[in-house]
């Protein structure tokens, strides 16, 4: 008789454990985005959520949780409930590089699962036709001679568009004043204008103005030249080794959500990705799509922390002093 109770409350555990998967999802899902409605992230959250919505037959909200360069957003879901019904946009910002540049923060990356990757923004050096720029290497010897003289605009300090620069000077060998600012369109009004002569940029936010001419691209901070700027060069091209940064972004769930959800949420996200229509919107905004599942997540989280966090260090850069 004791076996048969015990094997009856084996069966009643085991039952507990994959009814939440069973019945996945019977109700909306919340997704947090640290930056802005109407930015690059939220583009690439709503137009996913479109599709993953329709796989999953259930309504998911945007979050929107800007501020504090994502660590508000970052916070917000690495506290919520790990019932798969909160996911989060995490990037290489709330991932890779706040633990190198905050001695305290509200979250670890260890809150948080890795469900798979979705894409990236590639970054583009730019200047305007009358900064006197008209290349890498005359931005770079003017630099050299007077680095009071060369300042560089970027969306916050402590973001990819920031590091981006920050390994640039350091493979380079240059300096230059850094000019922070609350978000991507007063950096581009401040270049667009005159103000500051360069920064790296997006290309979602970059494109337009390109083509527009109020915009030249200097080189592209990716391993091969885009298919939207082919005459655009590489720095490696140019001579400068390694200065390859994207605006990565990926999604996540709290640690604690049922592995059965997360290969569920992963499955769904690799189709979500893999539809004409998705890839389309995405690459027609200028993000390179990049699916990948959660172990590859976490194998490029590792390899980006390795470099990231020796950059960081080497600059002496932190933003909680």
């Amino acid at each position: 008789m004791l076996r048969g109770a015990l094997v009856a409350v084996l069966a009643l555990l085991a039952s507990m454990t994959q009814a939440p998967a069973a019945d996945y999802p019977d109700r909306s899902l919340r997704w947090v985005v640290a930056y802005p409605a109407g930015g690059g992230s939220d583009f690439l959250a709503r137009t996913v959520a479109v599709r993953l919505s329709a796989q999953l037959g259930q309504p998911i909200v945007i979050d929107n949780r800007p501020g504090a360069a994502t660590i508000i957003g970052a916070q917000q879901a690495a506290v919520a409930a790990g019932d798969g019904y909160t996911i989060f946009t995490a990037d290489n910002g709330s991932l890779v590089f706040n633990p190198a540049l905050y001695a305290k923060l509200p979250y670890k990356v260890a809150d948080f699962a890795p469900i798979g990757l979705m894409a990236r923004f590639p970054l583009i050096l730019v200047s305007t036709p009358g900064s006197g720029f008209a290349t890498v290497q005359a931005m770079i010897a003017a630099a050299t001679a007077d680095p009071t003289k060369v300042a560089f605009a970027s969306p916050g300090a402590g973001g990819p568009h920031h590091l981006a620069m920050e390994l640039l000077k350091a493979r380079a060998g240059f300096e230059a004043q850094h000019i922070a600012y609350k978000g991507a369109a007063p950096a581009v009004q401040d270049v667009l204008s005159g103000q500051v002569p360069v920064m790296m940029l997006d290309t979602a936010t970059a494109l337009p103005h390109l083509a527009a001419g109020k915009l030249k691209a200097l080189a592209v901070a990716s391993h091969a030249r885009l298919p939207r700027l082919p005459d655009v060069p590489t720095f490696k091209e140019l001579g400068y080794d390694s200065v390859e940064v994207h605006a990565w972004q990926g999604l996540v769930v709290p640690v604690a959500t049922p592995r059965s959800i997360r290969d569920r949420l992963t499955r769904e996200l690799q189709a979500a990705l893999a539809d004409a229509d998705v890839r389309k919107a995405l690459t027609d905004f200028g993000l390179e799509i990049t699916p990948g599942d959660g172990e590859r997540m976490a194998a490029y989280i590792d390899a980006e922390t390795t470099l990231w966090h020796a950059l960081i260090r080497q600059r002496g850069l932190k933003l909680d002093q």
